[in-house]
């Protein structure tokens, strides 16, 4: 794990930050793909952790959730929207064409079973040292989570800090084949910029210590 903030840890699942989850206090945020769980269960084994929160239950998101949650007896917290997918596994289905053949592979090699949902989470709520942000537009239920007192922000998949073809970094939306509302989204980019978050964790991409680039980002949106 790599501190990036107080009390606020990166575990970097594939090479160049492809995909990551993050420990805020004491907390799993995401779980990478099915074939992530060893990889983060060995990064947490000297933490305790109390609790497992998915920013939106994507295959690259909660792949890993149910051997962790097992594994370590902790709870899984998800929005209201988010449930359904997150319980019953099924988490390719607010895709805009999910019969697509990169839908189907991350269903069938990606994704992890579903794991009963302990507690509903909703704007406003906190999370550790953290708020809840509901950020629909990537998926239906999709939330951040922001701290305010130093700026922290995990994005979750509202934007990204990657191509994620040429893996070079980089400001981008998500791209529009996982996206179930793009409209929708850029509506959940404007509110977290309106945040002004100084440090800002993503699902894709390396952490951003920002010095002006989302506001660059935001005058080309």
């Amino acid at each position: 794990m790599k501190e990036v903030a107080k009390n606020v840890y990166q575990i970097a699942l594939f090479p160049r930050s492809g995909i990551n989850c993050y420990v805020i206090d004491d907390i799993l945020v995401d779980a990478g793909i099915k074939s992530s769980a060893n990889k983060i269960l060995n990064a947490i084994k000297h933490s305790d952790i109390t609790k497992h929160v998915l920013t939106h239950a994507h295959p690259d998101h909660q792949g890993a959730s149910s051997i962790v949650c097992t594994k370590r007896n902790i709870p899984l917290l998800t929005s209201v929207i988010e449930k359904e997918h997150a319980e019953s596994g099924k988490v390719i289905y607010d895709y805009p064409n999910n019969r697509h053949w990169i839908a189907k592979f991350q269903q069938r090699y990606w994704a992890g079973s579903g794991h009963k949902v302990s507690h509903l989470l909703r704007e406003g709520d906190e999370v550790g040292s953290f708020t809840v942000i509901e950020t629909p537009g990537h998926s239906k239920g999709h939330i951040s989570l922001f701290r305010e007192k130093d700026g922290v922000l995990i994005v979750g998949d509202t934007l990204v800090n990657m191509n994620l073809l040429t893996t070079i970094s980089g400001l981008h939306e998500p791209p529009g084949l996982f996206t179930t509302d793009r409209i929708e989204n850029r509506k959940s980019i404007h509110k977290l910029f309106n945040l002004k978050p100084k440090i800002l964790c993503f699902g894709h991409g390396s952490v951003l210590y920002d010095k002006g680039e989302f506001e660059t980002f935001m005058a080309k949106l």
